[in-house]
């Protein structure tokens, strides 16, 4: 039961706040347009993390893949969405001026 949590809860978060952290440092110090390259290459790193967590559970540890699959990609999905809101606040707060005084 622990394995579940532990891979199919805590290690998707653990590695999104990850994600998010270095997400954030590179909206705030690099700008919107390296983010958007960040997250192209995030897709890729996500996968393999998402692939490398499905073969520990399933394939090393032995977790029953009709439990831990629906847990893996709940917590993996819900935790993109947030970080995906979390760094769309942090790309409008880093916009400049000039470009917001256009929008309005």
């Amino acid at each position: 039961m622990i394995e579940y949590i532990l891979l199919g809860i805590i290690a998707p978060i653990l590695l999104n706040m990850l994600h998010l952290m270095v997400g954030i440092y590179i909206v705030i110090y690099r700008g919107s347009v390296m983010s958007l390259g960040f997250t192209g290459v995030g897709f890729l790193t996500k996968s393999i993390g998402m692939i490398f967590l499905t073969w520990l559970g399933v394939g090393y540890l032995g977790l029953d893949m009709r439990i831990f699959i629906p847990i893996l990609t709940f917590c993996w999905f819900f935790t993109h969405i947030v970080e995906a809101f979390v760094i769309q606040h942090y790309i409008q707060q880093n916009v400049p001026e000039h470009l917001q005084r256009l929008q309005k």
